[in-house]
């Protein structure tokens, strides 16, 4: 039986043009990108497509935005065998990660791609991350399951877990990386999929779409001579629930005692605080170092080897759904989507 595919364009340099009078890259009709990939044609797959309108320049994504994402793909869930998602690099990881959550017990694949390259240039990455996108959403095993029922991000040869990725370059077409957690599919003479790496859901139950996030959370890099005014000042925002702090190393931070007060001033105050290391590879080992260990004594919870991307949607999504910071703070220790390694 052919397999259905269905190929959602928010928008993205993929689907771009450039401007003939001011050399700048504009949105054109998605109508016309397709038409820069007739090897479509010669699928098995049976595409259909659906188009935001207007199209979205990644750095205007948003969680209302996510949430419009997840119910086109709630709402055709039945009709299709797999989605693909063109989206912008700039906050595609943000954007996967927030899906993986969005969309519990997935048993289809929603594959994220791109390109740093406007799909009409003589040199495009577009056209091999669009088609391998495709084979991939369409793949099934012998039991005529999704091969990668999860959210992937797909460039340069290879599937990456969603809430794992970070864009790592914007000058190369290896774009993407999930450094601590390995690829889930490797695309080269033939496609080698790792199932071993990818998650499993529970394929007699249903997915469940979620629609509601609670972008009531903050990002802030701790660096050496950070002030202690602006410090509280994040730290005592109303309405703020949660701060992704990023420390140094395995976890660590300054051992200031008015940095130690604020942060447990915060926890106490009901502030969920998770500690992320600034480093691209590697985990938070709070009780490595002294350093750690008095973050962890002001309340401070572990965020292991999680991305950034992941970690700030992960709190927006619980918060959308527990009033209880200690429950939060719970869940933050655990892996729901295969986020962490723990």
């Amino acid at each position: 039986m052919t397999s259905k595919v269905l190929l959602i364009y928010t928008g993205g340099t993929i689907g771009m043009n450039r401007n003939p009078q001011t050399g700048a890259l504009e949105p054109f009709d998605f109508v016309h990108l397709l038409q820069k990939v007739p090897e479509l044609e010669q699928f098995d797959t049976q595409i259909e497509t659906y188009q935001f309108s207007p199209p979205i320049d990644s750095s205007d994504m948003s969680p209302r935005l996510w949430t419009d994402l997840s119910h086109v793909i709630a709402d055709n869930y039945d009709q299709y065998d797999g989605f693909v998602v063109l989206h912008g690099t700039d906050t595609m990881a943000y954007t996967a990660s927030a899906l993986s959550y969005m969309l519990e017990n997935l048993t289809k694949p929603v594959i994220f791609t791109g390109s740093q390259l406007p799909i009409g240039q003589l040199r495009t990455d577009g056209k091999e991350n669009l088609i391998t996108s495709i084979e991939i959403a369409a793949a099934k095993d012998e039991n005529g399951r999704a091969k990668v029922p999860e959210v992937g991000i797909y460039f340069n040869s290879h599937l990456l877990r969603g809430n794992r990725t970070t864009k790592q370059s914007a000058e190369e077409f290896n774009a993407f990386e999930s450094f601590n957690y390995p690829h889930l599919v490797e695309a080269g003479v033939n496609i080698v999929y790792h199932k071993n790496r990818i998650l499993q859901p529970d394929w007699d139950k249903s997915m469940t779409p979620h629609f509601r996030l609670d972008n009531n959370v903050i990002i802030f890099s701790l660096f050496p001579g950070i002030r202690e005014d602006l410090i509280r000042h994040i730290i005592h925002t109303p309405n703020l629930k949660a701060i992704v702090m990023r420390t140094f190393g395995s976890g660590n931070a300054p051992q200031s005692p008015w940095l130690l007060k604020a942060l447990k001033e915060g926890t106490k105050n009901g502030k969920v605080i998770v500690n992320i290391s600034q480093c691209m590879q590697g985990c938070v080992e709070m009780s490595r170092y002294d350093t750690g260990f008095h973050l962890q004594e002001a309340g401070v919870v572990s965020g292991y080897d999680s991305t950034v991307e992941s970690a700030v949607t992960k709190l927006m999504f619980l918060q959308s759904h527990y009033d209880d910071p200690e429950q939060v703070r719970d869940i933050m220790n655990r892996s729901i989507r295969g986020e962490i390694t723990k």
